[in-house]
C-alpha cells in the first residue's frame, strides 16, 4: 500500500496571520475570564480561563515554530529545523496534562466545600468564550490536517469550546436550583476531558522525536519491496524515521550478488524509485555490499552486534 503524503497547504503567511488573530483573541478573553471568574467565584469559569491562557501559549509556540520550520538547511541543523513543529506540539501536549491534574485538584477541594457563585456572570463570559472558542477552532482547521503542531493547538480549541458549553450550563443550572456543587464538578468534568484529548494524542509527537518509523508506513513491506529488486539478496541495518513530520527518511545496507554489483547504479536506482514509489520514501541512503564481503550475522533493524565485518568493497548512494 502507497504510503500517502498529500496534503493540502495553505499559503504560509494566509496561515500566520490565522494564528496570529486567535493569539489575540484567547488573550483578551483569558483576561475576561478571569477576572470574571474571581468576582464571580467560579472555579470552572477559571478553569476555562487556564485552559485559553495555555491555548495563548500554545498559539504563541506554534505560531514562533512555523516561522523557524521555514529556514532552510544549514552547517548547524543540516536536516533543517522542520522538527520544531513536533517539539512545540509535544510542549503543547504535555501543557495540557499538567493543567488538567491541577484542575482536577482544585476541584476535589471545591467539592468538598462548595463556594458561592455569580450565575449570570458564568453564563454571560462562558457564552462569549464560546463564540472566541469557535472562531479560533474555525481559523485552525483546515490547518490542522498536515500539521502536528496546529493539530495539537486545534485540540486545545476544540475542548476550550466544549468547556465553555459545560461553563454554560454549569452557571444555568446555579442560577435555577442553585447547585454550588456543579461548579466544581464540571471543572473535574473538563480536566478530565483535557487528560483524554492530551494523553491520546501525545504519543505522535514522542514517536517521531524518538526517531520511530512511521506508524501508518509496513517497515516489513519496505524491506521485501527492496528484497525484491533484480540483484539484490538481502538488507540489514534498515533504520526508517521520519525527518520532518511528512518527510520519511531510510538508510540501509544492501546486500548484492555478482549480476547486482555489476549494475549497481541500476540497482540504486530502481530501489530508489520503488520506495519513492510504493511508500512515499523520498529520502534513502543506500550502502551496498558484494555478497562475498558482507556484514555476517546483522540485524535486519538498527545496528546490532556484528561477529565479522568487511567494508572494503561497498559503495553507498
Amino acid at each position: 500500500m502507497p504510503h500517502d503524503h498529500s496534503h493540502a497547504h495553505l499559503d504560509p503567511e494566509s496561515g500566520d496571520r490565522r494564528v496570529s488573530i486567535a493569539i489575540w483573541a484567547n488573550a483578551l478573553l483569558t483576561v475576561a475570564q478571569i477576572v470574571g471568574g474571581i468576582f464571580a467565584g467560579s472555579l470552572a469559569l477559571i478553569a476555562d480561563a487556564l485552559h485559553n491562557f495555555s491555548d495563548m501559549a500554545s498559539l504563541v509556540i506554534a505560531f514562533a515554530a512555523r516561522k523557524i520550520a521555514r529556514r532552510p538547511a544549514d552547517s548547524t541543523m543540516t536536516f533543517g529545523y522542520g522538527r520544531i513543529e513536533i517539539v512545540a506540539a509535544l510542549i503543547n501536549y504535555t501543557t495540557l496534562i499538567l493543567v488538567g491534574f491541577y484542575l482536577i485538584y482544585e476541584g476535589g477541594m471545591r467539592m468538598i466545600d462548595p463556594p458561592e457563585v455569580r450565575g449570570w456572570t458564568v453564563v454571560i463570559l462562558g457564552g462569549i468564550a464560546l463564540i472566541i472558542d469557535a472562531l479560533t477552532a474555525g481559523l485552525t482547521y483546515s490547518m490542522q490536517k498536515g500539521s502536528v503542531n496546529i493539530r495539537a493547538l486545534f485540540l486545545h480549541n476544540l475542548s476550550d469550546a466544549l468547556a465553555s458549553v459545560a461553563v454554560i450550563i454549569g452557571g444555568t443550572l446555579i442560577l435555577l436550583y442553585d447547585l454550588r456543587w456543579v461548579d466544581p464538578a464540571i471543572t473535574i468534568g473538563i480536566a478530565l476531558y483535557i487528560l483524554y484529548l492530551a494523553l491520546t494524542e501525545i504519543g505522535g509527537p514522542i514517536r517521531t522525536l524518538m526517531l520511530g518509523s512511521p506508524p501508518d508506513l509496513d517497515s516489513d513491506a519496505v524491506v521485501q519491496t527492496m528484497r525484491d529488486a533484480d540483484g539484490v539478496l538481502d538488507v540489514h541495518h534498515v533504520h526508517l524515521w521520519q525527518m520532518q513530520e511528512h518527510e520519511v527518511a531510510l538508510d540501509c545496507h544492501v546486500v548484492l550478488n555478482d549480476q547486482g554489483w555489476a549494475r549497481i547504479e541500476i540497482v540504486k536506482a530502481d530501489i530508489k524509485n520503488r520506495l519513492k514509489d510504493g511508500f512515499g520514501i523520498s529520502h534513502s541512503s543506500l550502502e551496498f555490499e558484494h555478497e562475498e564481503h558482507a556484514h555476517q550475522n546483522a540485524e535486519l533493524y538498527g545496528h546490532g552486534s556484528v561477529k565479522s565485518a568487511s567494508h572494503g568493497n561497498g559503495s553507498s548512494g
